[in-house]
């Protein structure tokens, strides 16, 4: 005798029914985030220069070149370096040049000093800005017409 589908999932001795509304997330085959990290304990002098995401918790000196990706400067970390990034994040010590295709965030914790030339910035209260900051459009056709539309200013921790 054949027993419909239904009775077959609502029998108390097998397994119980699988959820169709059940949230299976998909699996990826890489790692969701593909950063390097330089440990607390770690210094190193030169350039540094890559395409993936960057932590820095240790001390850098020399010049970081990640055009394509964020380099992050953790609580720990001191850079006195020239940084050409997408996006920095300071929550550290910078003592150097900062360069973005997108955004600088300095936190609370963090401090640069240095000249910072970016498309957007973030200065949370509590953060330490010694230095020049130009905010230029999103267009990368940027000409010396559009120099004078160019944000400056100092400011003094």
């Amino acid at each position: 005798m054949l027993q419909s589908s239904e009775n077959s999932f609502n029998s108390k001795a097998g397994s119980p029914a699988p959820n169709p509304n059940a949230y299976n997330p998909i699996k990826t085959v890489t790692a969701p985030v593909d950063q390097a990290t330089i440990g607390r304990t770690l210094v190193i002098k030169g350039e540094i220069s890559g395409s993936e995401a960057l932590y820095i918790d240790g001390r850098i000196e020399g010049k970081i070149v990640m055009p394509e990706s964020r380099v992050t400067i953790g609580r720990n970390g001191k850079v006195d370096a020239s940084i050409q990034a997408k996006e920095v994040v300071v929550m550290g010590k910078v003592t150097g040049n900062i360069e973005c295709s997108d955004r600088v965030d300095i936190r609370a914790e963090g401090s640069v000093s240095g000249d910072i030339s970016t498309v957007r910035i973030s200065v949370e209260d509590g953060a330490a800005l010694k230095g020049g900051i130009q905010v230029r459009s999103e267009g990368k056709g940027n000409s010396k017409a559009d120099a004078p539309k160019a944000m400056a200013a100092t400011a003094s921790a």
